[in-house]
């Protein structure tokens, strides 16, 4: 691998040819070469797309069996992995603990720079030793640059400890090689500011985390045809995209869908299983946990039994 005090021929780090006039351009011209850049985030995505898949499949798999998933990183890259953490709860009614994110310097991380803690391998083979990771857990590396030493820390201790591990980077594996079970390259080339990769490098992290966990969430059984059929029914919003799920799906009025919402403790997915078999609660669930929480297999299930 190359000298990770050298990074001035990484891809992130080069100079980017098009916005060499970047500070006379108007602000129309800015976002115009902004907008076109971005494009390339899309593409980069597609370019990763098998390598995207093996890791949604082997995520799911690992999960099934009672597994977490962790994203570690960073900087820019720490605070997506942490974002995409927090936001499967409320959209897939998980438990806080099954996807979690780390972010080198810990929560202060998040509002406040302190991206000279990444510098600390050791740190990020702490992390993996604090959560008590085993070989049932995903560990995904997150790093723009593939140099971070807080992420190569983790990963290799992750490695170690039999976890199946994903590494996610923005440079070729020319310029920086890893080992990991997934290597992913989201190649969008040099930035339009040199060196700030919470632009395209963000923005292609960003559209790659929610590839992976709404993925794997789907390949979990939390997805009905596309509804989330495992939301969080805490607040009105959401209580209100479940009634909508529920009558869509239905054809139930408003009021009957709100009856059957509160029958089944507020689960969408359950309220729909009792509607579609005549089940109760108790029995219902029962069904479901027989199918690992999935809709679809269990309403199937129950109708080739009837």
């Amino acid at each position: 691998m190359a000298n990770l005090q050298e990074r001035g021929h990484l891809l992130t780090e080069q100079v980017n040819p098009l916005s060499l006039n970047l500070d006379q351009l108007s602000a129309l011209e800015l976002v115009e070469l902004f907008n076109s850049e971005d494009q390339k985030a899309v593409a980069a995505v597609a370019a990763a797309k098998v390598e995207i898949a093996e890791a949604i499949e082997r995520t799911a798999d690992r999960l099934r069996q009672g597994g977490r998933l962790f994203y570690i990183g960073a900087g820019t890259s720490g605070r997506l992995g942490v974002l995409d953490a927090a936001e499967c709860p409320p959209t897939f009614c998980t438990p806080p603990e099954l996807v979690q994110g780390i972010i080198a310097g810990g929560a202060g991380a998040l509002v406040r720079s302190s991206e000279d803690l990444e510098d600390r391998a050791e740190d990020g083979d702490a992390a993996i030793a604090q959560r008590h990771i085993t070989q049932l857990d995903v560990v995904v590396g997150i790093t723009a640059g593939g140099t971070t030493p807080f992420v190569h820390g983790a990963i290799n201790a992750a490695r170690q400890r039999g976890a199946l591990t994903i590494f996610i980077a923005c440079v070729p594996t020319e310029q920086v090689s890893f080992a990991a079970d997934v290597d992913i390259r989201l190649l969008t080339g040099p930035e339009i500011l040199a060196g700030s990769t919470r632009l395209k490098a963000g923005t292609v992290t960003k559209l790659t985390l929610n590839i992976l966990s709404t993925g794997v969430m789907v390949k979990l059984g939390k997805v009905y045809g596309n509804r989330m059929v495992d939301v969080a029914v805490t607040n009105q919003k959401l209580r209100d995209r479940a009634l909508r799920i529920l009558q869509d799906l239905t054809g139930l009025s408003r009021e009957a869908a709100g009856f059957l919402l509160e029958r089944s403790g507020k689960w969408v997915k359950l309220a729909l299983l009792m509607h579609w078999t005549g089940l109760d609660k108790d029995a219902g669930n029962q069904l479901l946990a027989s199918h690992q929480g999935n809709l679809r297999e269990a309403v199937a299930s129950y109708k080739k039994q009837t």
